[in-house]
């Protein structure tokens, strides 16, 4: 049901949902790794591109997504290139319920109400088709295994999966410790997935968005993470967070 190809926010948001707790991975990070997915999936359908360590609206016709429409009507607002970890670190938080909404509108997921202790009320979401879920993990599972260069989209999901420290939830133990690594490596094959997750791992670290043009220079930004790595680096003390030039 719906359509045949789901976008990069929709697919981030299934990777993290878990079909046991029916709860989603990562869920302080989640919405920062939506606000970048939109970004990708925008850049995708042609409608911004990339200056740099900012984005620019080059077509402001809607896509016919609801989510991605509004997202596209704020940067077009912006009236001027915006920084990506500006966009991202802004007051857009809620997307992982704004998608959910969305994925129940559009069939994919099914919430199932309940309680807490038997008193406080909670939903959990279901995932409605498996299959769609298998699909998209299958498609990083190839990229991790082959070594082959993935395609643009799946570079970029794997990308934001790693950037929002989905890594353990989808390789978790000691025995998908490699997968893990080759997760984070894959972050190459797509410069702007590249450069939108790093711009989600300087958010997440509170790296000041103003001294990001300091950063380039010398590579080094300090804060905390959820746990993922950059560039084989443990992201738990003071970091380095490489930049990546787009032109």
């Amino acid at each position: 049901m719906g359509k045949s190809r789901r976008t990069v926010p929709e697919e981030l948001l299934l990777l993290a949902l878990d079909p046991t707790t029916g709860t989603t991975a990562q869920p302080q990070t989640l919405d920062l790794g939506l606000a970048g997915a939109q970004l990708v999936e925008l850049s995708l359908a042609g409608r911004i591109v990339p200056e740099g360590d900012r984005i620019a609206v080059v077509l402001a016709r809607p896509t016919g997504d609801p989510t991605l429409d509004h997202a596209l009507e704020l940067l077009r607002r912006r009236g001027s290139p915006v920084r990506a970890a500006h966009w991202i670190g802004g007051p857009r938080l809620g997307l992982r319920q704004t998608y959910l909404a969305h994925l129940e509108r559009c069939g994919m997921v099914t919430a199932v109400p309940g309680q807490v202790c038997g008193v406080l009320p909670t939903t959990r979401y279901q995932a409605s088709d498996d299959c769609t879920n298998a699909a998209i993990k299958q498609r990083l599972d190839a990229a991790i295994r082959t070594g082959v260069p993935p395609d643009p989209r799946t570079a970029a999901l794997a990308a934001l999966a790693h950037s929002v420290g989905l890594g353990k939830h989808l390789y978790p133990g000691n025995e998908g410790r490699s997968s893990r690594s080759r997760l984070r490596d894959l972050i190459r094959y797509d410069p702007l997935g590249g450069m939108v997750a790093h711009a989600v791992m300087d958010v997440q670290n509170g790296l000041p968005t103003q001294q990001n043009r300091s950063s380039q220079g010398s590579g080094t930004g300090a804060g905390r993470s959820g746990g993922a790595r950059v560039a084989g680096r443990p992201t738990g003390g003071r970091i380095a967070a490489p930049r990546v030039a787009v032109r």
